[in-house]
């Protein structure tokens, strides 16, 4: 018959083995949570990159509507309507 060996160990060398084993068992949970918080800000930064897209094409368009409405021929427009007339030399240009 065989006598069976036991592996006698301190208190330091159990420490260590328990801590090596929680660390080997939490490690692949820590690498999972990581990863889905970076898909999840990955996920949000496209949602505002999007949003940023839809306010900038707005922003032209109403900046195209700006530079409509101030156009000579509207301003000429409005001012018949209002009965008012339109004279090339009390136009004065200021430059900044």
């Amino acid at each position: 018959m065989a006598k069976k060996k036991t592996l006698k160990l301190n208190k330091f060398e159990r420490l260590l083995l328990i801590f090596t084993i929680i660390l080997v068992l939490s490690f692949p949970i820590v690498c999972l949570f990581s990863k889905s918080t970076l898909s999840k800000i990955n996920y949000e930064n496209e949602k505002i990159k999007s949003k940023i897209e839809v306010e900038e094409k707005e922003n032209i368009a109403l900046e195209m509507k700006i530079n409509e409405l101030a156009s000579l021929e509207n301003l000429e427009a409005i001012a018949k309507e209002m009965g008012l007339s339109y004279n090339n030399s009390s136009v004065k240009v200021i430059e900044e």
